[in-house]
């Protein structure tokens, strides 16, 4: 058992293991329903940066391994281990906008609703997640996949510096030219960091002018055709339209169609003007495919605060998750039909299979210079949602089936922010390209040789799983 700490070293709250308010402390943690059943020893929720490097200093002299959590939203729980210290950083969500320079510092905390207001008066936008309640700090060390990010790359290319505690306890700033080692594995090593990043200065975009969407739904029958049409229609699009596709569990009966699975083509522009949104999604509205849709929204006008709303309700908090995540060599039409059976058999009608086409950009120039990588010409992320705990086994197991059925050889690649690490011991590796899995290999060894940061979750052993020595 750790010592106690002196009295007043943190501005923070600390709690450990048996103490009162521990129990909510572990919940807090993780946004998923779905809590696993890790118990950190010591739980610190952070109020100032000033109390990181005096957890870091307190941690190696307790011989404590730490983790870290900013907004829970790790679909794993990467940030419950066992043992050791949890930092929690969810308090540090100072964001400052500087129009001048066209850049925000922001905490690791700061939600992409929070930025997103604060950007507004501004005229200023940023590729935020999609769901409004992810917060900075894990979205940008993995990558960030965010909305138009086709365009504008994944959001980690607009970091432009770290303010970071490493795990010597020392404050350093880090970007191209000052520890650009440590900057480099900040823009895509996720989880699997090895230091505590308390600030980022963010580049910023000009907020466009005009964001429309679009959609429409097919019967799932027609999952291999519309998809084959949907992925040649967005990859000939502009670069400022997000399309994806959705395999959605269950659907609301329409006039020429009982209720049952989905799949739904749906696009958003982000343009200078109506009338080029409306030319960039003016091809997903042309016949024969549109006229045949079960359904159809027509362009209309919409915001990053309603594209939030949207993602809120596919998404609901308060619910039990279950995610993974594929980028595979494999084309979408084989992807999705291989996984459209499987949907239909989901324990949950609210589960679903989202399939983003190009969900980041080629540009060579917008992936210089990180961790991140897309290891995959297709992409999809599956989600089992559910409310019952009686049902946990079903839809994990469901999540696991899915996957395997999607890529049956094992050797697809993954997002290291929504892959499923538990499935197996592959999962983080094939999460980066091999030189650069190597090279955060290395990098962990230099920046924290005395393995003071928990690295990528992994399978536990059955004997440890059993609470065997």
């Amino acid at each position: 058992m750790p010592e106690r700490t002196p009295a007043g070293l943190f501005e923070g709250t600390l709690v450990r293991w048996g103490d009162p308010g521990y129990d909510r402390a572990r919940a807090d943690a993780v946004w998923n329903g779905l809590t696993p059943e890790r118990f950190p020893e010591v739980i610190l929720q952070g109020a100032a940066e000033r109390d990181i490097p005096l957890a870091l200093a307190w941690a190696r002299a307790q011989g404590l391994r730490v983790s870290t959590r900013s907004g829970g939203h790790n679909w794993s729980g990467s940030q419950l281990r066992d043992g050791g210290l949890l930092i929690d950083l969810s308090r540090l969500r100072h964001c400052c906008v500087d129009p001048v320079s066209v850049t925000a510092e922001v905490g690791p905390a700061v939600t992409g609703t929070d930025l997103v207001e604060a950007l507004a008066p501004h005229d200023l936008a940023f590729p935020v997640g999609h769901c409004p309640s992810v917060a900075m700090g894990g979205f940008l060390l993995s990558g960030g996949l965010g909305w138009n990010s086709r365009a504008w790359g994944p959001a980690c290319a607009d970091v432009l510096e770290i303010r970071a505690v490493t795990a010597d306890g020392r404050t350093v700033i880090c970007n191209e030219t000052e520890n650009a080692d440590l900057f480099w594995a900040a823009r895509g090593a996720g989880p699997g960091f090895f230091a505590v990043v308390t600030g980022f200065r963010l580049g910023l975009h000009p907020h466009p002018a005009a964001i429309m969407t679009t959609g429409l739904t097919f019967p799932l029958a027609d999952v291999e055709r519309v998809t084959g049409w949907a992925v040649r229609t967005a990859r000939d699009l502009p670069s400022n339209v997000e399309t994806a596709l959705v395999l959605a569990a269950s659907g609301e009966a329409t006039a020429t169609a009982p209720p049952g699975p989905r799949i739904t083509v749906g696009a958003t522009a982000f343009a200078a003007t109506r009338d080029e949104a409306l030319a960039a999604l003016e091809p997903l509205g042309a016949r024969p495919f549109a006229g045949q849709a079960l359904s159809r929204q027509l362009p209309e006008p919409t915001s990053f605060a309603s594209l939030h709303d949207g993602a809120a309700r596919a998404w609901p908090s308060a619910h039990r998750y279950a995610a993974d995540t594929l980028w595979s060599a494999e084309s979408y039409e084989t992807l999705m039909t291989r996984v459209a059976g499987v949907l239909a058999r989901a324990p949950s009608g609210k589960s679903l299979v989202l399939a983003p086409v190009q969900p980041v950009s080629p540009d060579p120039e917008l992936l210089r210079n990180m961790a991140f990588s897309a290891p995959g010409e297709s992409y999809l992320t599956c989600y089992a949602v559910w409310d019952d705990p009686a049902a946990d086994e079903a839809n994990t197991g469901w999540l696991r089936e899915t996957m395997a059925t999607a890529d049956p050889s094992g050797r697809g690649g993954h997002y290291i922010a929504e892959a499923d690490l538990e499935a197996d011991a592959d999962r983080a590796r094939r999460s980066y390209a091999a030189a650069d899995w190597v090279r955060l290999q290395e990098l962990k060894l230099k920046w924290d040789p005395d393995d003071v940061f928990h690295s990528y979750l992994a399978p536990m052993p059955w004997g440890a799983r059993l609470g065997c020595p």
